[in-house]
């Protein structure tokens, strides 16, 4: 949002219609800035992006505001993007295609000044809170990315988490939504660390029952703190789960099979290949191929699935041989 006030984007090729419409929300203390097609529409939206976009329909050239609107729905960076399609058409079905098109609000013109500014108001308020949401986890994801400098992990531990997890996503054709949950669970899976002494981390020994104990509930503490944001409920299951086994012989709740989430049996995998070829108090490094052989051994064990270590085995493979993360 413009430090001037709330930004709106009126797209229309009537000049007149832009006018009028600028002019109006100029007076209420709206920053307005306006594209005549869809095409300048889109190039507009690839900067700083605007509180709401005002969406005419029948536009010249070859983008409609439907089809505006569904790209924007499309686009991670504009999903949440509050758009309204202001229209001189009635029919049901154009109105239905607007909602089907992603459209937070549909209006017909002539427009309603009061109506106008009250749904855009609206639309403004619900993204200041979504905005509020991708912050907190924002903060979320900043804590995460400490745990490598006080847990004693490598260097960019997290992120490795992540992208390791997301091209194993995409070589398994998981749709999008869960590929990004993957990223997130990823790179906060061990979040609920920050509750653990640092002396407990730290320990180049074996664990007393009671710090191992004491360390396994970080699974829960990680879950509970997502839990406080909504923005990053999907990614729970990952945080508390990651290190559940197929055979009931992992924690926290000792699921079995298909009781452990896919995303998370995802993360476990690649979280298993961390700790054993990044430094740690406890233990000494092991190159990729020696993770691999211990990787199997747990798909030999009953406690991870063949086809999801395998997947993961030629993700690294692929890295490895020049094909970037």
């Amino acid at each position: 949002m413009s430090d001037a006030g709330p930004t709106v984007l009126v797209v229309d090729d009537d000049h007149d219609v832009r006018s009028v419409l600028g002019r109006l929300l100029a007076r209420e203390g709206f920053v307005v800035t306006d594209a005549a097609d869809g095409k300048e529409a889109l190039a507009a939206l690839t900067g700083e992006l605007p509180d709401v976009v005002l969406l005419d329909v029948r536009m010249p050239g070859d983008l409609d505001g439907f089809d505006v609107c569904r790209r924007l729905r499309a686009d991670p960076a504009t999903r949440l993007l509050p758009v309204v399609i202001v229209t001189g058409l009635n029919a049901r079905t154009d109105r239905v295609l607007g909602i089907e098109a992603g459209a937070d609000d549909l209006l017909t013109k002539p427009v309603d000044r009061d109506e106008l500014l009250a749904r855009v108001r609206s639309l403004i308020r619900l993204k200041r809170y979504t905005d509020d949401l991708d912050s907190a986890a924002s903060i979320v994801m900043t804590l995460a990315s400490m745990i490598e400098a006080r847990d004693g992990y490598g260097d960019g531990h997290c992120h490795r988490m992540a992208n390791y997890a997301t091209r194993v996503g995409r070589a398994l054709s998981l749709d999008e939504h869960q590929v990004r949950t993957l990223y997130r669970g990823a790179f906060l899976h061990d979040i609920g660390m920050l509750t653990i002494p640092e002396a407990v981390l730290r320990k180049p020994g074996s664990l007393e029952p009671q710090e191992w104990t004491l360390l396994k509930s970080h699974t829960v503490a990680g879950d509970r703190l997502c839990g406080n944001l909504r923005s990053l409920q999907a990614t729970r299951p990952i945080v508390r789960h990651h290190h559940e086994r197929l055979d009931g012989s992992g924690y926290p709740d000792g699921l079995c099979g298909d009781q452990v989430p896919l995303l998370a049996q995802i993360v476990g995998i690649v979280d298993s290949y961390e700790a054993l070829t990044t430094p740690r108090p406890y233990q000494q490094a092991v190159p990729p191929g020696d993770a691999f052989t211990v990787l199997r051994q747990h798909v030999r064990s009953g406690w991870k699935r063949e086809d999801l270590v395998e997947t993961f085995i030629t993700v690294v493979d692929r890295f490895h041989a020049g094909d970037g993360m």
